[in-house]
C-alpha cells in the first residue's frame, strides 16, 4: 500500500527510508487521468515485493516543494531512490509489464540478500564472510573493527579500516582503536596536556584529533579545542 508523503515528511519518509530500502516516488495530482491509471498498477507491483520496495505518493498540487525538487515538468512522474539518490525514473503511464521491469530492477540480488543477512547476524564470522564476498564492504569492516577493538586487537582493526576510503564513521572507529583512555575519562586533562606537544609531535597531534573525533561535534568542548589546536599549529 502506498504511503502519502508531504513536503514536511519527504526527508524522513523518502530520503532516510531509501537508505534502508528502495523507495519509489509517484508524483501525481487528482485531476491527472494518466495518474489514476498508473497508480493502481504501481501499488499492485510494489505490494508484490512484500516490503522489499516501498511506494510513496506525492500530490504535486499540495506539495510544490517536492515537485520543484524533482524539477517535474509533467505527471505522472515516477522516481526510484536508493541511498538518498535517484537511480531510475520514467514519466507517463506505462503498462504493467513495463512497471514490473522498473520495480524488478530495484530488488536486491541474491548476493545482496546474502550480504544483508550476514550483516544482520553481526558475528565476527559473518563479517569475515561478507568480506570474502565483498572486500570493501564498509559495514562489515566497521563491524569487524569494533569487535577487534573490544578485545584489544586494535592494530588489526586499523589494518581493516585502511582498506576503505575514510569517512566520518570510519574516523571515529579508527580513533577508538588508537586512543587508549579509561571509559570515564572526560578528556579535558589529556587534551590540555597534549596541546603543548601538538606542534612538534605527530603522535600527540594524532591523539588530540582522535579524542576530538570520539567526543563528537555534539560535545560543546569540541569546537573550542579545535580552535586551540589551530592556534597552536599556525
Amino acid at each position: 500500500m502506498a504511503i502519502d508523503v508531504t513536503d514536511e515528511t519527504f526527508q524522513t519518509e523518502v530520503i532516510e527510508r531509501s537508505k534502508q530500502v528502495p523507495v519509489i516516488v509517484d508524483l501525481w495530482a487528482p485531476w491527472c487521468a494518466p495518474c489514476r491509471t498508473l497508480g493502481p498498477i504501481l501499488e499492485k507491483v510494489v505490494d508484490a515485493t512484500a516490503g522489499k520496495v516501498v511506494l510513496v505518493k506525492v500530490d504535486t498540487d499540495q506539495n510544490p516543494a517536492v515537485a520543484q525538487a524533482f524539477q517535474v515538468q509533467s505527471i505522472p512522474a515516477v522516481y526510484a531512490m536508493k541511498d538518498g539518490q535517484v537511480v531510475d525514473a520514467f514519466m507517463g503511464a506505462y503498462p504493467e509489464h513495463i512497471v514490473q521491469q522498473f520495480v524488478d530492477a530495484l530488488l536486491p540480488t541474491e548476493g545482496e540478500q546474502q550480504i544483508a543477512s550476514l550483516l544482520a547476524e553481526g558475528s565476527e564470522g559473518a563479517f569475515r564472510a561478507v568480506l570474502d564476498l565483498e572486500a570493501g564492504n564498509e559495514d562489515a569492516i566497521v563491524g569487524l573493527a569494533e569487535l577487534l577493538i573490544a578485545r584489544g586487537e586494535s592494530d588489526e582493526a586499523l589494518q581493516y579500516l585502511a582498506r576503505i576510503p575514510e569517512t566520518e564513521r570510519t574516523r571515529v572507529v579508527a580513533a577508538k582503536a588508537r586512543v587508549n583512555l579509561a571509559p570515564d575519562d572526560d578528556y579535558d586533562a589529556t587534551l590540555t596536556n597534549l596541546l603543548d606537544k601538538v606542534k612538534g609531535d605527530d603522535e600527540a597531534r594524532q591523539q588530540f584529533v582522535d579524542i576530538l573525533e570520539l567526543m563528537g561535534s555534539h560535545d560543546p568542548r569540541t569546537a573550542q579545542y579545535r580552535k586551540q589546536l589551530t592556534a597552536r599549529l599556525y
